[in-house]
């Protein structure tokens, strides 16, 4: 040996000491925390954790080696989550759970936790090991969504009821007439308005309206819709339908950016002569019951407001007898689909409403609804439902 220098010996491990050293590296290098108890020992302790537990934690290794788990636990610890792992612990058994912990500085935080029994070769459960991720980022990002949903929902239904709020509420009274309604929105907003208004003492406007579309954006313009056609002071115009649906026309054209238009088919009712004058913008004609005869629908082709600005939009006239039922709808109501995706169609309405011709025009509308539901199964209407029924006395 050469003079100046000290040989120092390097320990010489075996197999065992490496991949017990290798093992406890690879804890330590994990970014998930990992602790181990000893339940051959009272009260479960802690026997190891990994550099993440501390960092997680805020607790030094000396601080928490021989306590239980349960330290981490405070006030606001969910005891559900609690009560599964001591369940979990007294049956043996694997356990995943999210518990709201909390560091050694007192802040909160929500930890994923996985426990896993481990069993010697006699099958006798020695250690439990537990794997813990703070997912505190992702819990709070979860109610933020979930606050946010709920005052969205909260909100529509606010606007909902709005928007029903300009359905009527009481109808127009007449000892020659009687009138109903029904309406169905599939979404908590529609597309879907209808009204029946006095206008004096004479006439009584009635439509039916359908922007296409749903959600907010057709719930808006429908309700702007409503309020236009209400009756406003020296507002003539709505005793003639044609003249309505040209002030439409040149004030609603069709958004060319998302496509949305509407029909609608308006009518003014005169109860002296018991004419119905009607004018339809893209919309399904009305259909005519009268006593002894089958029931039809009254075509009139034209079309959807704000398609063309030169549209002419013509009107019919029909007198209706003592007996008589007229019945609007929307094309929801033709077009509600089966479970196999057929549409009810006009034939199909044609004959529901054969079968109850005899009935009052409330019942009429009731059978209706009745028949669309069964039909789309309950679950599968897709469209919204607007019904509006008058009846000579």
């Amino acid at each position: 040996m050469e003079a100046g220098f000290n040989q120092q010996k390097v320990p010489i491990m075996d197999d065992a000491q490496i991949w017990r050293l290798l093992k406890e590296r690879a804890l330590d290098s994990t970014a998930e925390g990992v602790v181990i108890s000893d339940c051959t020992q009272p009260d479960m302790p802690i026997i190891y954790v990994n550099n993440a537990f501390t960092t997680m934690t805020g607790y030094t290794r000396d601080e928490v080696v021989g306590k239980n788990c349960r330290f981490l636990q405070g006030s606001d610890t969910n005891t559900t989550a609690a009560e599964d792992i001591r369940k979990a612990i007294l049956a043996q058994q694997p356990c995943k759970v999210e518990i709201l912990n909390y560091r050694k500085d007192g802040t909160a935080f929500w930890n994923r936790l996985s426990i896993t029994p481990v069993r010697d070769d006699d099958n006798v459960t020695t250690h439990y090991i537990g794997i813990q991720s703070d997912v505190t980022r992702r819990r709070e990002a979860e109610d933020a969504l979930r606050a946010a949903n709920n005052q969205l929902k909260r909100d529509l239904q606010a606007a909902a009821q709005v928007q029903q709020a300009q359905l009527p509420k009481v109808l127009p009274e007449s000892d020659r007439f009687r009138f109903s309604w029904r309406y169905r929105p599939c979404q908590e907003l529609a597309g879907d308005t209808l009204n029946i208004l006095q206008k004096n003492d004479e006439h009584i406007a009635v439509y039916v309206l359908d922007v296409c579309g749903h959600g907010v954006r057709a719930a808006l313009q429908s309700f702007s819709l409503s309020q236009d056609l209400r009756p406003r002071a020296g507002g003539p115009e709505l005793n003639a339908p044609s003249e309505v649906f040209k002030r439409l026309n040149t004030k609603y054209p069709i958004d060319m950016e998302t496509g949305m238009f509407f029909t609608i088919l308006y009518g003014v009712l005169n109860t002296s002569s018991n004419d119905f004058t009607f004018t339809s913008a893209g919309h399904p004609g009305p259909a005519l019951i009268r006593p002894g005869r089958e029931p039809i629908i009254l075509e009139i082709h034209s079309y959807p407001i704000g398609i063309s600005s030169d549209t002419q939009y013509a009107s019919q006239k029909i007198q209706l007898q003592p007996g008589d039922k007229l019945i609007l709808y929307t094309d929801g109501v033709v077009e509600a689909l089966s479970a196999v995706d057929k549409p009810f169609g006009e034939e199909r309405l044609l004959r529901t409403i054969g079968r109850h011709a005899d009935q009052s025009i409330d019942s009429i509308l009731d059978a209706i609804m009745k028949s669309l539901e069964n039909w789309a199964c309950h679950v599968n209407l897709r469209d919204d439902l607007s019904l509006v029924g008058i009846e000579a006395l």
